[in-house]
């Protein structure tokens, strides 16, 4: 008896099979490439364990910039969105210098009476596209046709970046050397010298990347805030009593809980939404 129900139920299992290759084409062969991980792959990993003590809050914002995009594309070749952004989240971090504070090596609370951008540019590498972070210093005080202009100098020749160029030194060594890249984000984290050349806030530009809206989530690293750009859409909004169509922008504030909590967070998100949307950086007031 046993022996007639597992003839029987290889048939089935048989014909089964049977039926599934009848319905492929062609059999293709299951390829599998395995190839070394690459160095500068191992920079963003070691950036990510380097936040892992941070406590992150996260707020959510879409915000209107239709104005800033009129004023934007009225100028030849158009001011640059991310220059736009980085001249506003500077100067709202300047009125609220808290949301950007760290601790140094003696558990101490720094802050920074100036703003300096960590901002990604996509440079392109022997190992394909890379974003390496450039420093655009004194962001809070400068406007947003010369950060437009330092930012596109550095898509076109990265060793006009110190980081360009420190990857490409120091990149690829490091990478192979242990407990390097470690000790690197940690003398970053807690050291105010070098804090003063790594910047104090980061912005990600992600959204550039993707048509339509939509939010970006990364977690901290280095900084204590980090301001991600999302996507951007056209939809309906309430202006004046009357509903128009608008540009929206989505953004993610990412800030450290560790030396802020949530109430002065929130006025820096107040502060930077109202700069946006009043377009207050690109002005001809300003």
């Amino acid at each position: 008896m046993q022996t007639r129900q597992l003839r029987s139920l290889r048939a089935r299992l048989s014909a089964s099979v049977g039926c599934q290759t009848l319905g492929m084409a062609v059999e293709r062969p299951r390829r599998v490439e395995v190839r070394p991980f690459p160095s500068n792959r191992r920079i963003v990993t070691a950036a990510m364990r380097a936040g892992r003590r941070r406590v992150p809050m996260y707020g959510l914002m879409d915000v209107d910039v239709t104005t800033a995009n009129r004023l934007l594309a009225s100028h030849d070749p158009p001011w640059s969105l991310t220059a736009f952004v980085v001249a506003s989240v500077a100067r709202a971090a300047a009125a609220h210098p808290e949301v950007h504070a760290y601790r140094n090596w003696r558990g101490q609370l720094v802050t920074h009476h100036y703003v300096d951008i960590a901002t990604m540019v996509e440079i392109s590498t022997p190992q394909g596209p890379f974003a390496i972070p450039h420093v655009l210093r004194d962001a809070d005080i400068r406007a947003v046709p010369e950060l437009t202009a330092e930012l596109r100098q550095v898509k076109r020749d990265p060793s006009a970046s110190f980081s360009g160029r420190l990857l490409e030194r120091a990149g690829p060594a490091a990478t192979r050397i242990p407990g390097t890249l470690p000790a690197m984000y940690a003398v970053m984290g807690r050291s105010v010298t070098a804090r003063q050349r790594t910047g104090t806030v980061a912005v990600t530009a992600v959204g550039m990347f993707g048509g339509g809206a939509g939010f970006g989530i990364t977690p901290l690293t280095v900084m204590s805030l980090d301001v991600i750009v999302g996507g951007m859409s056209q939809r309906p909004r309430v202006v004046n009593g009357q509903v128009s169509v608008r540009d929206v922008l989505d953004l993610t504030l990412a800030i450290d809980h560790n030396v802020v909590d949530g109430a002065p967070a929130a006025r820096f998100g107040a502060e930077f939404r109202a700069l946006l949307e009043s377009a207050a950086a690109i002005s001809p007031s300003d």
